[in-house]
């Protein structure tokens, strides 16, 4: 073999192996399992074959999932849990034992494209959450590190962030990263992606800002439908949507310390299609707006790209394949999925972004586009378990602050005696009382919202 021969041998192999490393153009899909009543490992990756889509993101390395999706053609992202990351970037080994035991175990039959390192680790704040920031990435060191030594190039390492680790994110090009995690951790991760042509991996969500400020940020902005076009006076870029402002300010925070060519990959992205009664903007009609829209942004060939990275492709998961029951905090979290539990569809979606529009069914629609403005209380769920019940109610009243003293024997509300109306009562003023720092009607599936005053009926 000439030297040429051997040179175009290389670049043909360097190309292979790029191709491979490279996500496969199509929409992916979160998996998460965070429920009591989803179908089967099994039925799952059936509906994303159904589904057609192009990638799995998992939050852990479950073995029958990974055993299941081997010989398919579904490229799979897999994560290394919070727990487990200072273990692994303090000690070699065991980052070789977990490739050993969720990387070797199935790949290459499986084909796993991804390692993600932790969960939104930089959103965690407390003590033993700033240590873990530490420890990200030699934690993701490691793991490369792991997966040289296999010789296995086609994997990348990366870590999902959520937008909370900027400062500053409107107009796009004021974009900046916390202080607090500027110098110390964003510097060392972009220099990892940067020199393992990794991703940066984020978790965004038009929804939330449109949701704090519906008054103010159009909702066709939000939802890929608007003729409104905002000008960014720091670049002079045009943009046209809500994703596209809040990627690229990730784009302009990365630029400021310097690295100005680490692609995005948006690890999460969706619409909820239900929620509490003061979860504006949560239906139907617009989670399947949103996520059609976001399909065919991302599938267009050629590659759209955002107004600072106009042309590239943008590899995306949406959030997520189901409704999850066991998802705390406000009813939205528990209605991002494309599917019910029972795996039927919420919508009609084709994560290919070649059905137009017009051939889908009509939506169901919308009735709370704008804050709701009345009242509403959080009471015991319908055919709950009694003793779960009180266990909350007990919950409730320890919380202080006079949640439960109406309740006590000889006061206004004591009567009737039942364990659903003492509980109705202490979930509305544990609700009322708390709410403001984060206090969700929720209690583990054990109360719902309603509008009508439960007094009325005691």
């Amino acid at each position: 073999m000439t030297r040429k021969m051997r040179g175009d041998a290389l670049l043909f192999f360097s190309l292979l192996v790029l191709s491979d490393a490279m996500p496969s153009g199509k929409i992916g899909v979160n998996y998460g399992r965070l429920g009591n009543n989803l179908p089967s490992a099994g039925q799952s990756i059936e509906s994303l074959r159904a589904m057609k889509a192009g990638s799995v993101k998992l939050y852990d390395a479950n073995p029958e999932i990974l055993r299941l999706l081997a010989g398919t053609d579904i490229r799979v992202s897999i994560m290394v849990p919070n727990y487990e990351i200072i273990n692994i970037a303090t000690n070699q080994t065991s980052a070789n034992k977990w490739v050993e035991d969720n990387v070797l175990a199935y790949h290459p039959e499986t084909m796993i494209r991804t390692i993600l390192v932790g969960n939104e680790v930089l959103s965690y704040c407390s003590d033993e959450g700033k240590r873990m920031w530490n420890h990200l990435v030699p934690a993701m060191r490691r793991i490369k590190i792991s997966l040289r030594a296999q010789d296995i190039r086609n994997i990348k390492v990366g870590t999902p962030l959520a937008m909370d680790v900027l400062q500053t994110t409107f107009p796009p090009s004021t974009g900046t990263f916390r202080p607090d995690i500027s110098t110390a951790v964003m510097v060392p991760l972009l220099k990892f992606l940067n020199s393992t042509k990794s991703f940066f991996f984020i978790d965004v969500y038009p929804y939330f800002p449109w949701s704090a400020d519906p008054i103010n940020i159009n909702l066709d902005f939000a939802l890929f439908q608007s003729n409104i076009k905002y000008t960014d006076p720091g670049s002079g870029l045009v943009y046209t949507n809500l994703l596209d402002q809040m990627l690229d300010s990730v784009v302009f925070a990365m630029t400021r310390l310097g690295f100005h060519s680490i692609r995005l990959s948006i690890a999460e992205t969706g619409w909820p299609s239900a929620g509490d009664t003061g979860d504006t903007g949560a239906s139907i009609y617009n989670a399947a707006t949103y996520n059609r829209n976001l399909v065919t942004k991302m599938t267009g060939r050629p590659p759209i790209g955002t107004p600072a990275r106009p042309g590239l492709f943008i590899p995306a998961f949406i959030f997520s394949l189901y409704d999850e029951n066991q998802k705390t905090g406000p009813g939205t979290e528990r209605h991002w999925g494309l599917l019910h539990a029972n795996g039927t569809s919420i919508y009609q979606i084709d994560l290919t972004g070649k059905r137009a529009s017009s051939e889908y069914e009509p939506l169901p629609a919308t009735h709370n586009d704008m804050p709701y403005g009345g009242k509403s209380w959080c009471v015991a769920a319908p055919d709950v378990n009694l003793t779960e019940l009180e266990g909350a109610l007990t919950f409730a009243c320890s919380q202080g602050n006079g949640t439960c003293e109406a309740l006590t024997p000889g006061k206004e509300c004591y009567e009737p005696l039942s364990v659903i109306w003492h509980a109705s009562f202490a979930f509305s003023s544990y609700w009322a009382k708390f709410r403001s720092q984060g206090a969700s009607c929720y209690f583990n599936g054990l109360a719902v919202q309603t509008t009508s005053d439960p007094s009325e009926s005691a």
